[in-house]
């Protein structure tokens, strides 16, 4: 429990003091680039995406492992440290919360502002956007992207480091096997978000292995957010409005956060999540930034308990 604890409360520290690191110095920029030499013509494209999706992220996670088992062979708290570093690029809280803030303030102030900042949000064309639906779009990132980028790595980590002390393993080793698990399931996600899409011939496979992987974080996320907002009735819900959605998982955090919230949350022309509310002002995305904060201590703390257990 000792060395996990310095791994997520080095994490968090991270997050809370960095935010981010330079793109040219991140990891997961560097693996992006691998995985835009996937993005190109091939004469079997679903093959190559789904060997794509089944070997590059795990590679990664054995990479990072390798790393964290290799410092902590050294000494133990040198591995604490390295893990710390590992799961921090893996994760993203500080950054999200203060984009959604930027476009929030934004929508009062510049309105072609806001729409130019959303498009490190949201994947959608914002060029007609109202500045209602611009918050809508930064609420609904907000949710998806605490799933994405919180949650599921710490969830992993936490999962990971303890099937492997539940095998006997020493505690250095299972630090090494969840930041291994936490850089995998970025490693997923990332090949999702650059290739999961109908119109990229490559990528169906890093869609379905996403949802896969995603349905248990997806999941979590709602009911850390339902107790954080104190409305458990919110999961109800945002289960009725699944449907909706293209995605099997995404519904889940964001129809709480909607019901939660008691606002509207639409993609125009794609859906709509409780209708019969307004779309979200300036006030309860504020509120929302702040909720989603919490949730993200809570992630924290939650995988620290399922770690220890």
């Amino acid at each position: 429990m000792g060395l996990s604890a310095l791994v997520l409360g080095g994490s968090l520290a991270l997050d809370v003091a960095v935010g981010e690191p330079p793109r040219r110095l991140h990891p997961v920029a560097w693996f992006g680039r691998l995985v835009g030499r996937v993005d190109r013509p091939w004469g079997r494209p679903g093959i190559v995406g789904s060997v794509a999706a089944a070997v590059l992220p795990v590679a990664v996670g054995l990479v990072v492992g390798s790393v964290v088992l290799a410092a902590g062979q050294v000494d133990p708290l040198a591995g604490a440290l390295v893990g710390a570093v590992a799961l921090f690029v893996s994760t993203s809280l500080r950054r999200l919360l203060d984009r959604v803030r930027d476009v929030v303030t934004a929508t009062g102030e510049d309105i072609e502002l806001a729409r130019e900042q959303l498009r490190a949000l949201a994947g959608r064309d914002a060029t007609h956007l109202s500045a209602g639906e611009i918050r809508s779009a930064a609420v609904e990132s907000l949710a998806e992207n605490l799933a994405d980028g919180l949650v599921a790595p710490l969830l992993y980590y936490a999962v990971f480091a303890a099937g492997a002390a539940a095998t006997g393993a020493g505690p250095v080793l299972a630090i090494a096997a969840g930041c291994g698990g936490a850089a995998w399931v970025k490693g997923v996600n990332t090949l999702d978000s650059m290739l999961g899409y109908h119109t990229k011939p490559t990528g169906k496979g890093p869609a379905r292995l996403d949802d896969a992987v995603m349905w248990l974080p997806a999941r979590v996320s709602a009911v850390l957010l339902a107790v954080v907002l104190a409305r458990p009735g919110a999961l109800v819900a945002a289960r009725r409005w699944q449907g909706r959605l293209a995605s099997p998982n995404s519904g889940w955090p964001m129809g709480t956060l909607a019901a939660g919230l008691a606002v509207r949350l639409e993609k125009p022309g794609h859906y709509v999540l409780n209708a019969e509310q307004e779309l979200p002002d300036t006030a309860v995305t504020t509120v929302a930034v702040r909720r989603v904060a919490v949730t993200g201590l809570l992630a924290y703390a939650l995988a620290g308990v399922v770690a220890w257990y």
